[in-house]
């Protein structure tokens, strides 16, 4: 429903909709937006990734390894050709394994024990490598949640290393669709 009304409202319709979550009656932008930006869905499982390529330009991801694009693309251009893939990706750009390790398990931990980013591993097929993790997360030990994040998935999730090892992984995920 945003979608639709945002398309019609930057090309300067004047917008009456009626939607499950809102209603509009007679709201017009002060100018036409000329061209028009993308608007692109921040989308994480099949569902939305679907609708940002049915409704969206495309989407934008979060908190996935540049092997995982390839299991999120075909979902947005099941939409039609031409969707746009972004993503949020994380670099530590620094030679310092303990520390990318230290940095990459906490920013890990943070995000991936929220209900939608766990159900997302889930669906990538990161379960039982994170298992460990939200088993002492629940029990509320910290640390030993920190300690159960295997240095893979770290690696996976976290761009870290050389600049140039950076730039590499970051290739990667161009490779496969971003």
């Amino acid at each position: 429903d945003m979608l639709r009304f945002l398309r019609r409202a930057l090309a300067g319709e004047k917008v009456d909709m009626e939607c499950e979550s809102f209603c509009v009656r007679g709201f017009r932008l002060g100018v036409r937006v000329d061209p028009q930006p993308p608007l692109l869905v921040a989308a994480l499982r099949e569902g939305m990734l679907r609708l940002a390529g049915r409704e969206g330009d495309g989407a934008i991801l979060n908190w996935l390894s540049a092997e995982d694009v390839a299991r999120v693309v075909p979902c947005v251009h099941a939409g039609g050709p031409g969707k746009q893939i972004v993503a949020r990706i994380f670099v530590l750009p620094t030679s310092d394994r303990a520390l990318a390790l230290a940095i990459g398990r906490r920013a890990v931990a943070a995000y991936l024990n929220v209900p939608v980013y766990a159900a997302f591993h889930e669906w990538l097929g990161r379960g039982e490598e994170l298992a460990g993790m939200w088993k002492a997360w629940r029990a509320g030990d910290r640390d030993a949640a920190l300690a159960a994040i295997p240095e893979e998935v770290v690696d996976a999730l976290i761009v870290s290393g050389p600049p140039e090892a950076c730039r590499e992984h970051l290739q990667r995920y161009v490779a496969n669709g971003v």
